[in-house]
C-alpha cells in the first residue's frame, strides 16, 4: 500500500519482513497456480522458470510479484493460454510471429529459438514478435543465443499499451521503458550481458517499492505536476517515469525511441498509449553467428580477457572494483540458490490467497 494510504509504513520501511524460499519451491508454487489459472504445463513452467529467474539474478521487479498480475490478465481475457503464435511473414534470415496473447515467456522463447536456427546457417537472423504479454527480463533470450555459441540482442516496446516514460523534457509519458539487452558468448564463469531499461528503472521497481513500504530514490519519477518525488505512489496518481540518464536523460530517450522503432513499427505492434489497451509487448531480436566471424573458442577466450582487463583498474574511492557486465547478477544468482530468495510479504501473502482460492493451499504448504 502507499505511504498516504498505510499508517505502518515508515515502520515497514524500517523494518522489511519477508519470506526467504528456495527457488525450486517457488517455482513449483508459482507453476502450479499458472496451471490451476488455465496456463499448460510447458507454459506455466515457462513463466515460473523466468520470473524465479529474475528473482535469482536480482531483478525482483520481474520475479513472482507479477505471477498475481499474470493470473488476472488471464483471467480477463489478456492472456490466451494455449495460443497458437503464428509466422505470418519468413524468409531464410527474418521472421515475423504473432504472438496471439500468449504468454510473453513462451512465445519470445520460441521467436528467439527461431532465430538461432536461422542463424546455424544463414549466419545472421532476426525475428519481430508482436501481440504477445509480458516477457519478463529480457536478458533470458539473448542468452540462448549466447549458450549456442553466438551475440544475441533483443529489444522491446510496450506496443500500444499505456506508457510510463516521460521523454526527456516532458512530464506526460509517451515511452515505454523499453529495454535492451545484448548477451555474448565468453570463457567466463558469469555471463558477459547487458540488460538495462532504457527508462531510470523499470516500472516494476515502483511496484517492489510499493509492496515493501518502500521511498525511492530522487530522479526515479515525477509527479503529475512534473516535480521530483520520493513517494512511489505518486506514480499511480499521474506520475511518470524519467528516462535514462538524469541531467543527460535526452540519451535515455533517444534509445528508447530507437527501440520503438525497432520492435513497435518494424513488428507492426505500434505505438502510443491506449488507457484501456491490453498489455503487449512488441519485440525485435538479432543473433550473430560468432564462427562465421572467427574461431568461436578465441572468441570466448578474448572476451573473457577483456572483461579481466576490465576489472584490473585500481578501484574509485568508495568503489569496490569494477564488475563486467553481467558480473553482479551472477554472483546474486549463486548467493540467493545457496540461501533462498527473499519474498516481501505483501506478495506472499497475496501467493497464499491465490492458492487457497484454488484449493492448493495444503498441497503448497501455503496455509
Amino acid at each position: 500500500m502507499c505511504a498516504t494510504e498505510n499508517p505502518v509504513v515508515g515502520q515497514l520501511q524500517k523494518e522489511r519482513r519477508f519470506s526467504l524460499v528456495n527457488a525450486d519451491r517457488l517455482t513449483h508454487i508459482c507453476a502450479t497456480l499458472l496451471q490451476a489459472a488455465g496456463a499448460s504445463e510447458e507454459e506455466a513452467q515457462a513463466v515460473a522458470a523466468g520470473c524465479v529467474n529474475a528473482n535469482l539474478t536480482g531483478h525482483d521487479s520481474h520475479g513472482v510479484i507479477a505471477i498475481p498480475t499474470y493470473i488476472d490478465w488471464i483471467k480477463t481475457g489478456k492472456i490466451v493460454p494455449g495460443a497458437n503464435w503464428t509466422i505470418v511473414n519468413e524468409s531464410s534470415t527474418t521472421a515475423v510471429i504473432d504472438g496471439q496473447w500468449g504468454f510473453g515467456f513462451h512465445v519470445n522463447a520460441k521467436a528467439m529459438a527461431l532465430a538461432i536456427e536461422k542463424a546455424k546457417t544463414a549466419n545472421v537472423a532476426a525475428c519481430t514478435v508482436f501481440r504477445q504479454s509480458h516477457v519478463g527480463r529480457l536478458a533470458a533470450y539473448p542468452l540462448m543465443a549466447a549458450r549456442a555459441g553466438m551475440i544475441g540482442l533483443a529489444a522491446a516496446n510496450s506496443g500500444g499499451s499505456p506508457k510510463y516514460v516521460a521523454p526527456f523534457g516532458g512530464r506526460e509519458a509517451r515511452l515505454g521503458t523499453n529495454p535492451i539487452s545484448i548477451a555474448v558468448p565468453s570463457a567466463l564463469d558469469a555471463p558477459f550481458l547487458l540488460d538495462m531499461a532504457t527508462s531510470a528503472v523499470a516500472v516494476g521497481k515502483i511496484q517492489l517499492a510499493i509492496a515493501r513500504g518502500e521511498e525511492i530514490p530522487e530522479g526515479w519519477i515525477v509527479d503529475a505536476q512534473g516535480r521530483p518525488t520520493t513517494d512511489p505512489c505518486d506514480y499511480r496518481k499521474g506520475g511518470s517515469l524519467l528516462p535514462l540518464g538524469g541531467s543527460e536523460g535526452y540519451k535515455g530517450t533517444g534509445l528508447a525511441a530507437m527501440a520503438e522503432v525497432l520492435c513497435g513499427l518494424l513488428s507492426g505492434a505500434g505505438f502510443g498509449g491506449e488507457p484501456s489497451g491490453d498489455y503487449t509487448n512488441g519485440c525485435f531480436m538479432a543473433v550473430f553467428n560468432v564462427a562465421a566471424f572467427r574461431s568461436v573458442d578465441q572468441f570466448k577466450k578474448d572476451v573473457a580477457e577483456f572483461a579481466q582487463y576490465l576489472k584490473s583498474t585500481l578501484p574509485s574511492e568508495g568503489s569496490s572494483g569494477v564488475f563486467h557486465p553481467g558480473e553482479i547478477g551472477h554472483i546474486r544468482e549463486q548467493e540467493r540458490a545457496a540461501k533462498g530468495i527473499e519474498i516481501e510479504d505483501a506478495t506472499w501473502e497475496t501467493l497464499r490467497a491465490l492458492a487457497r482460492g484454488y484449493g492448493l493451499a495444503s498441497e503448497l504448504d501455503l496455509t
